[in-house]
């Protein structure tokens, strides 16, 4: 994903939090802030050591990535979105990533 996507400043992740609005699956854990100056979404991600050692941290990340990259078109925009992926997550191929993402953006209303 382009770096206009993506949430890297632990300043911005705080101010997501922090907003409580939250939404989750077995696998992943999504907080949602909107902000009206974006023109696109912004995301950031999280996987935290309880995932893995580096390597299949790393692979986590790619598969949620690709899978974001996929569906770039389909999720509204204005939105800064802080993604959070569970230990679960390492046993899943990329379309199960790619579809319990989907799932938790519905709950969330982040898809068009």
């Amino acid at each position: 994903m382009k770096k206009a996507y993506r949430i890297k400043k632990e300043k911005e992740f705080q101010q997501i939090i922090e907003n409580k609005q939250s939404f989750a699956n077995r696998n992943f854990i999504v907080y949602v802030y909107e902000s009206p100056e974006n023109t696109h979404f912004r995301v950031g991600l999280s996987v935290g050591k309880k995932v893995g050692n580096a390597v299949t941290r790393n692979y986590v990340k790619r598969l949620i990535r690709t899978s974001l990259y996929d569906m770039k078109g389909m999720i509204q925009p204005n939105y800064n979105i802080v993604l959070i992926a569970r230990p679960q997550v390492i046993n899943l191929s990329l379309e199960e990533v790619k579809k319990n993402i989907v799932h938790v953006f519905k709950l969330a209303n982040l898809m068009k």
